[in-house]
This record gives C-alpha cells, sequence and structure tokens, in this order.
C-alpha cells in the first residue's frame, strides 16, 4: 500500500464538436486540481484523440492504442461532459466502448454542463455505463448550468466560491476513493 504516492488522475474532455465549451469547464477545473500535491493530472481530450467509430477485434487502430496505457495508468477519472439531447457525446461512449479493464474497479467522477440540468442528465445516463464495466462513480458532481452565461469573459465561473467548494469536495472524495480502490486492487488482483 503506498498512501503517499500521488493519485494518478486522467481528466476527460468528452467533446469534440467545433466551438464547444468543454475546454473552458476543462481548464477551470484544473486549475481547481493543480493546487493539491495529491494528485498527478493527465488530460485526456477527446477532439485531439480522434477515435475512430467503428468497433473492431483486431489490429487495434493506432489512435486506440495510444489511449489505453493512460487509461491503464490512472488511479481515477474525471469526466468533462456536456449534455446533448439528455445524454453525453457519441465521443465519450466511442473511448469507453473501446476501453473496459482500464475502468474496471477504480472511482469516475464527473463536471457537467448544459442548459436548463446542467448536464445532469449525461451524468446519470454514464453513472450505468460505468456500472456495467465496475466502475465506482461518485455521488458529488460540480454541474454548470446555463452555459455559456454561467462563465465570465475570465473563464471562471460567475459563482466561482460555491463551485470551488463543489470542486474540493469531488476531488476529496475522489482521492479517497482512488486510494482504496487503488489498495483493494493491489492486495487482491482480479483474474482477467
Amino acid at each position: 500500500m503506498d498512501g503517499a504516492r500521488p493519485v494518478r488522475l486522467v481528466v476527460v474532455i468528452g467533446s469534440v464538436r467545433e466551438g464547444r465549451f468543454g475546454p473552458t469547464a476543462a481548464n477551470w477545473f484544473l486549475g481547481e486540481a493543480a493546487t493539491r500535491a495529491d494528485l498527478d493530472l493527465d488530460v485526456l481530450d477527446l477532439a485531439e484523440v480522434r477515435l475512430p467509430d467503428q468497433l473492431g477485434t483486431s489490429p487495434i487502430p493506432a489512435e486506440v492504442a495510444a489511449v489505453t496505457p493512460r487509461l491503464e495508468a490512472a488511479d481515477a477519472f474525471v469526466v468533462v461532459t456536456p449534455e446533448y439531447n439528455h445524454s453525453y457525446p457519441a465521443s465519450l461512449k466511442t473511448l469507453i466502448d473501446w476501453h473496459h479493464v482500464e475502468w474496471q474497479r477504480k472511482p469516475v467522477a464527473f463536471v457537467s454542463y448544459g442548459g436548463f440540468c446542467g448536464g445532469l442528465r449525461a451524468v446519470e445516463a454514464l453513472r450505468l455505463v460505468f456500472a456495467g464495466l465496475h466502475a465506482t462513480t461518485l455521488r458529488d458532481v460540480v454541474s454548470f448550468h446555463g452555459i455559456p452565461a454561467s462563465f465570465g469573459a475570465d473563464g471562471r465561473p460567475l459563482d466561482a466560491e460555491a463551485k470551488a467548494g463543489a470542486a474540493k469536495t469531488l476531488l476529496d472524495e475522489l482521492d479517497w476513493w482512488a486510494r482504496a480502490l487503488r489498495d483493494a486492487r493491489a492486495a487482491r488482483p482480479v483474474a482477467s
């Protein structure tokens, strides 16, 4: 058990649409997370990765092979997702579907954004998907409603203090779950 080692956190930016708000929300969140010495951050922007849409078995496409080690090395994930048509983007589902064991027995938290519901319907849909992969989703979410009007020109939320408090709560819980599950995976490996 290595409680002193930082938690390897992969932050996934799930939208690939032109003009997307994801990088703004992600950059703010990463700024909050970067203040913590207990985290080792890796940003996986799906707009930069461009995974293939069609699932296959062999050979594994180079774009998928390049992402896999980053997901394997993760102790935890934060998924930054918009809500599109009451759900999450296809790009995010593609990432999830190309991988399986990389998500298992690891915690997943969410930063969501959108209109009236702030992306929370996308989060609820993703909880079911991650449960099917034996991942643990956290109750605490950072959610931005009324995008982009809830952010200032400086790229920070208008209610910065409240959102910073929500991010701290999420990161505290994520750290606990990541360490507990990392220790459990090391003590009792799952047969593949």
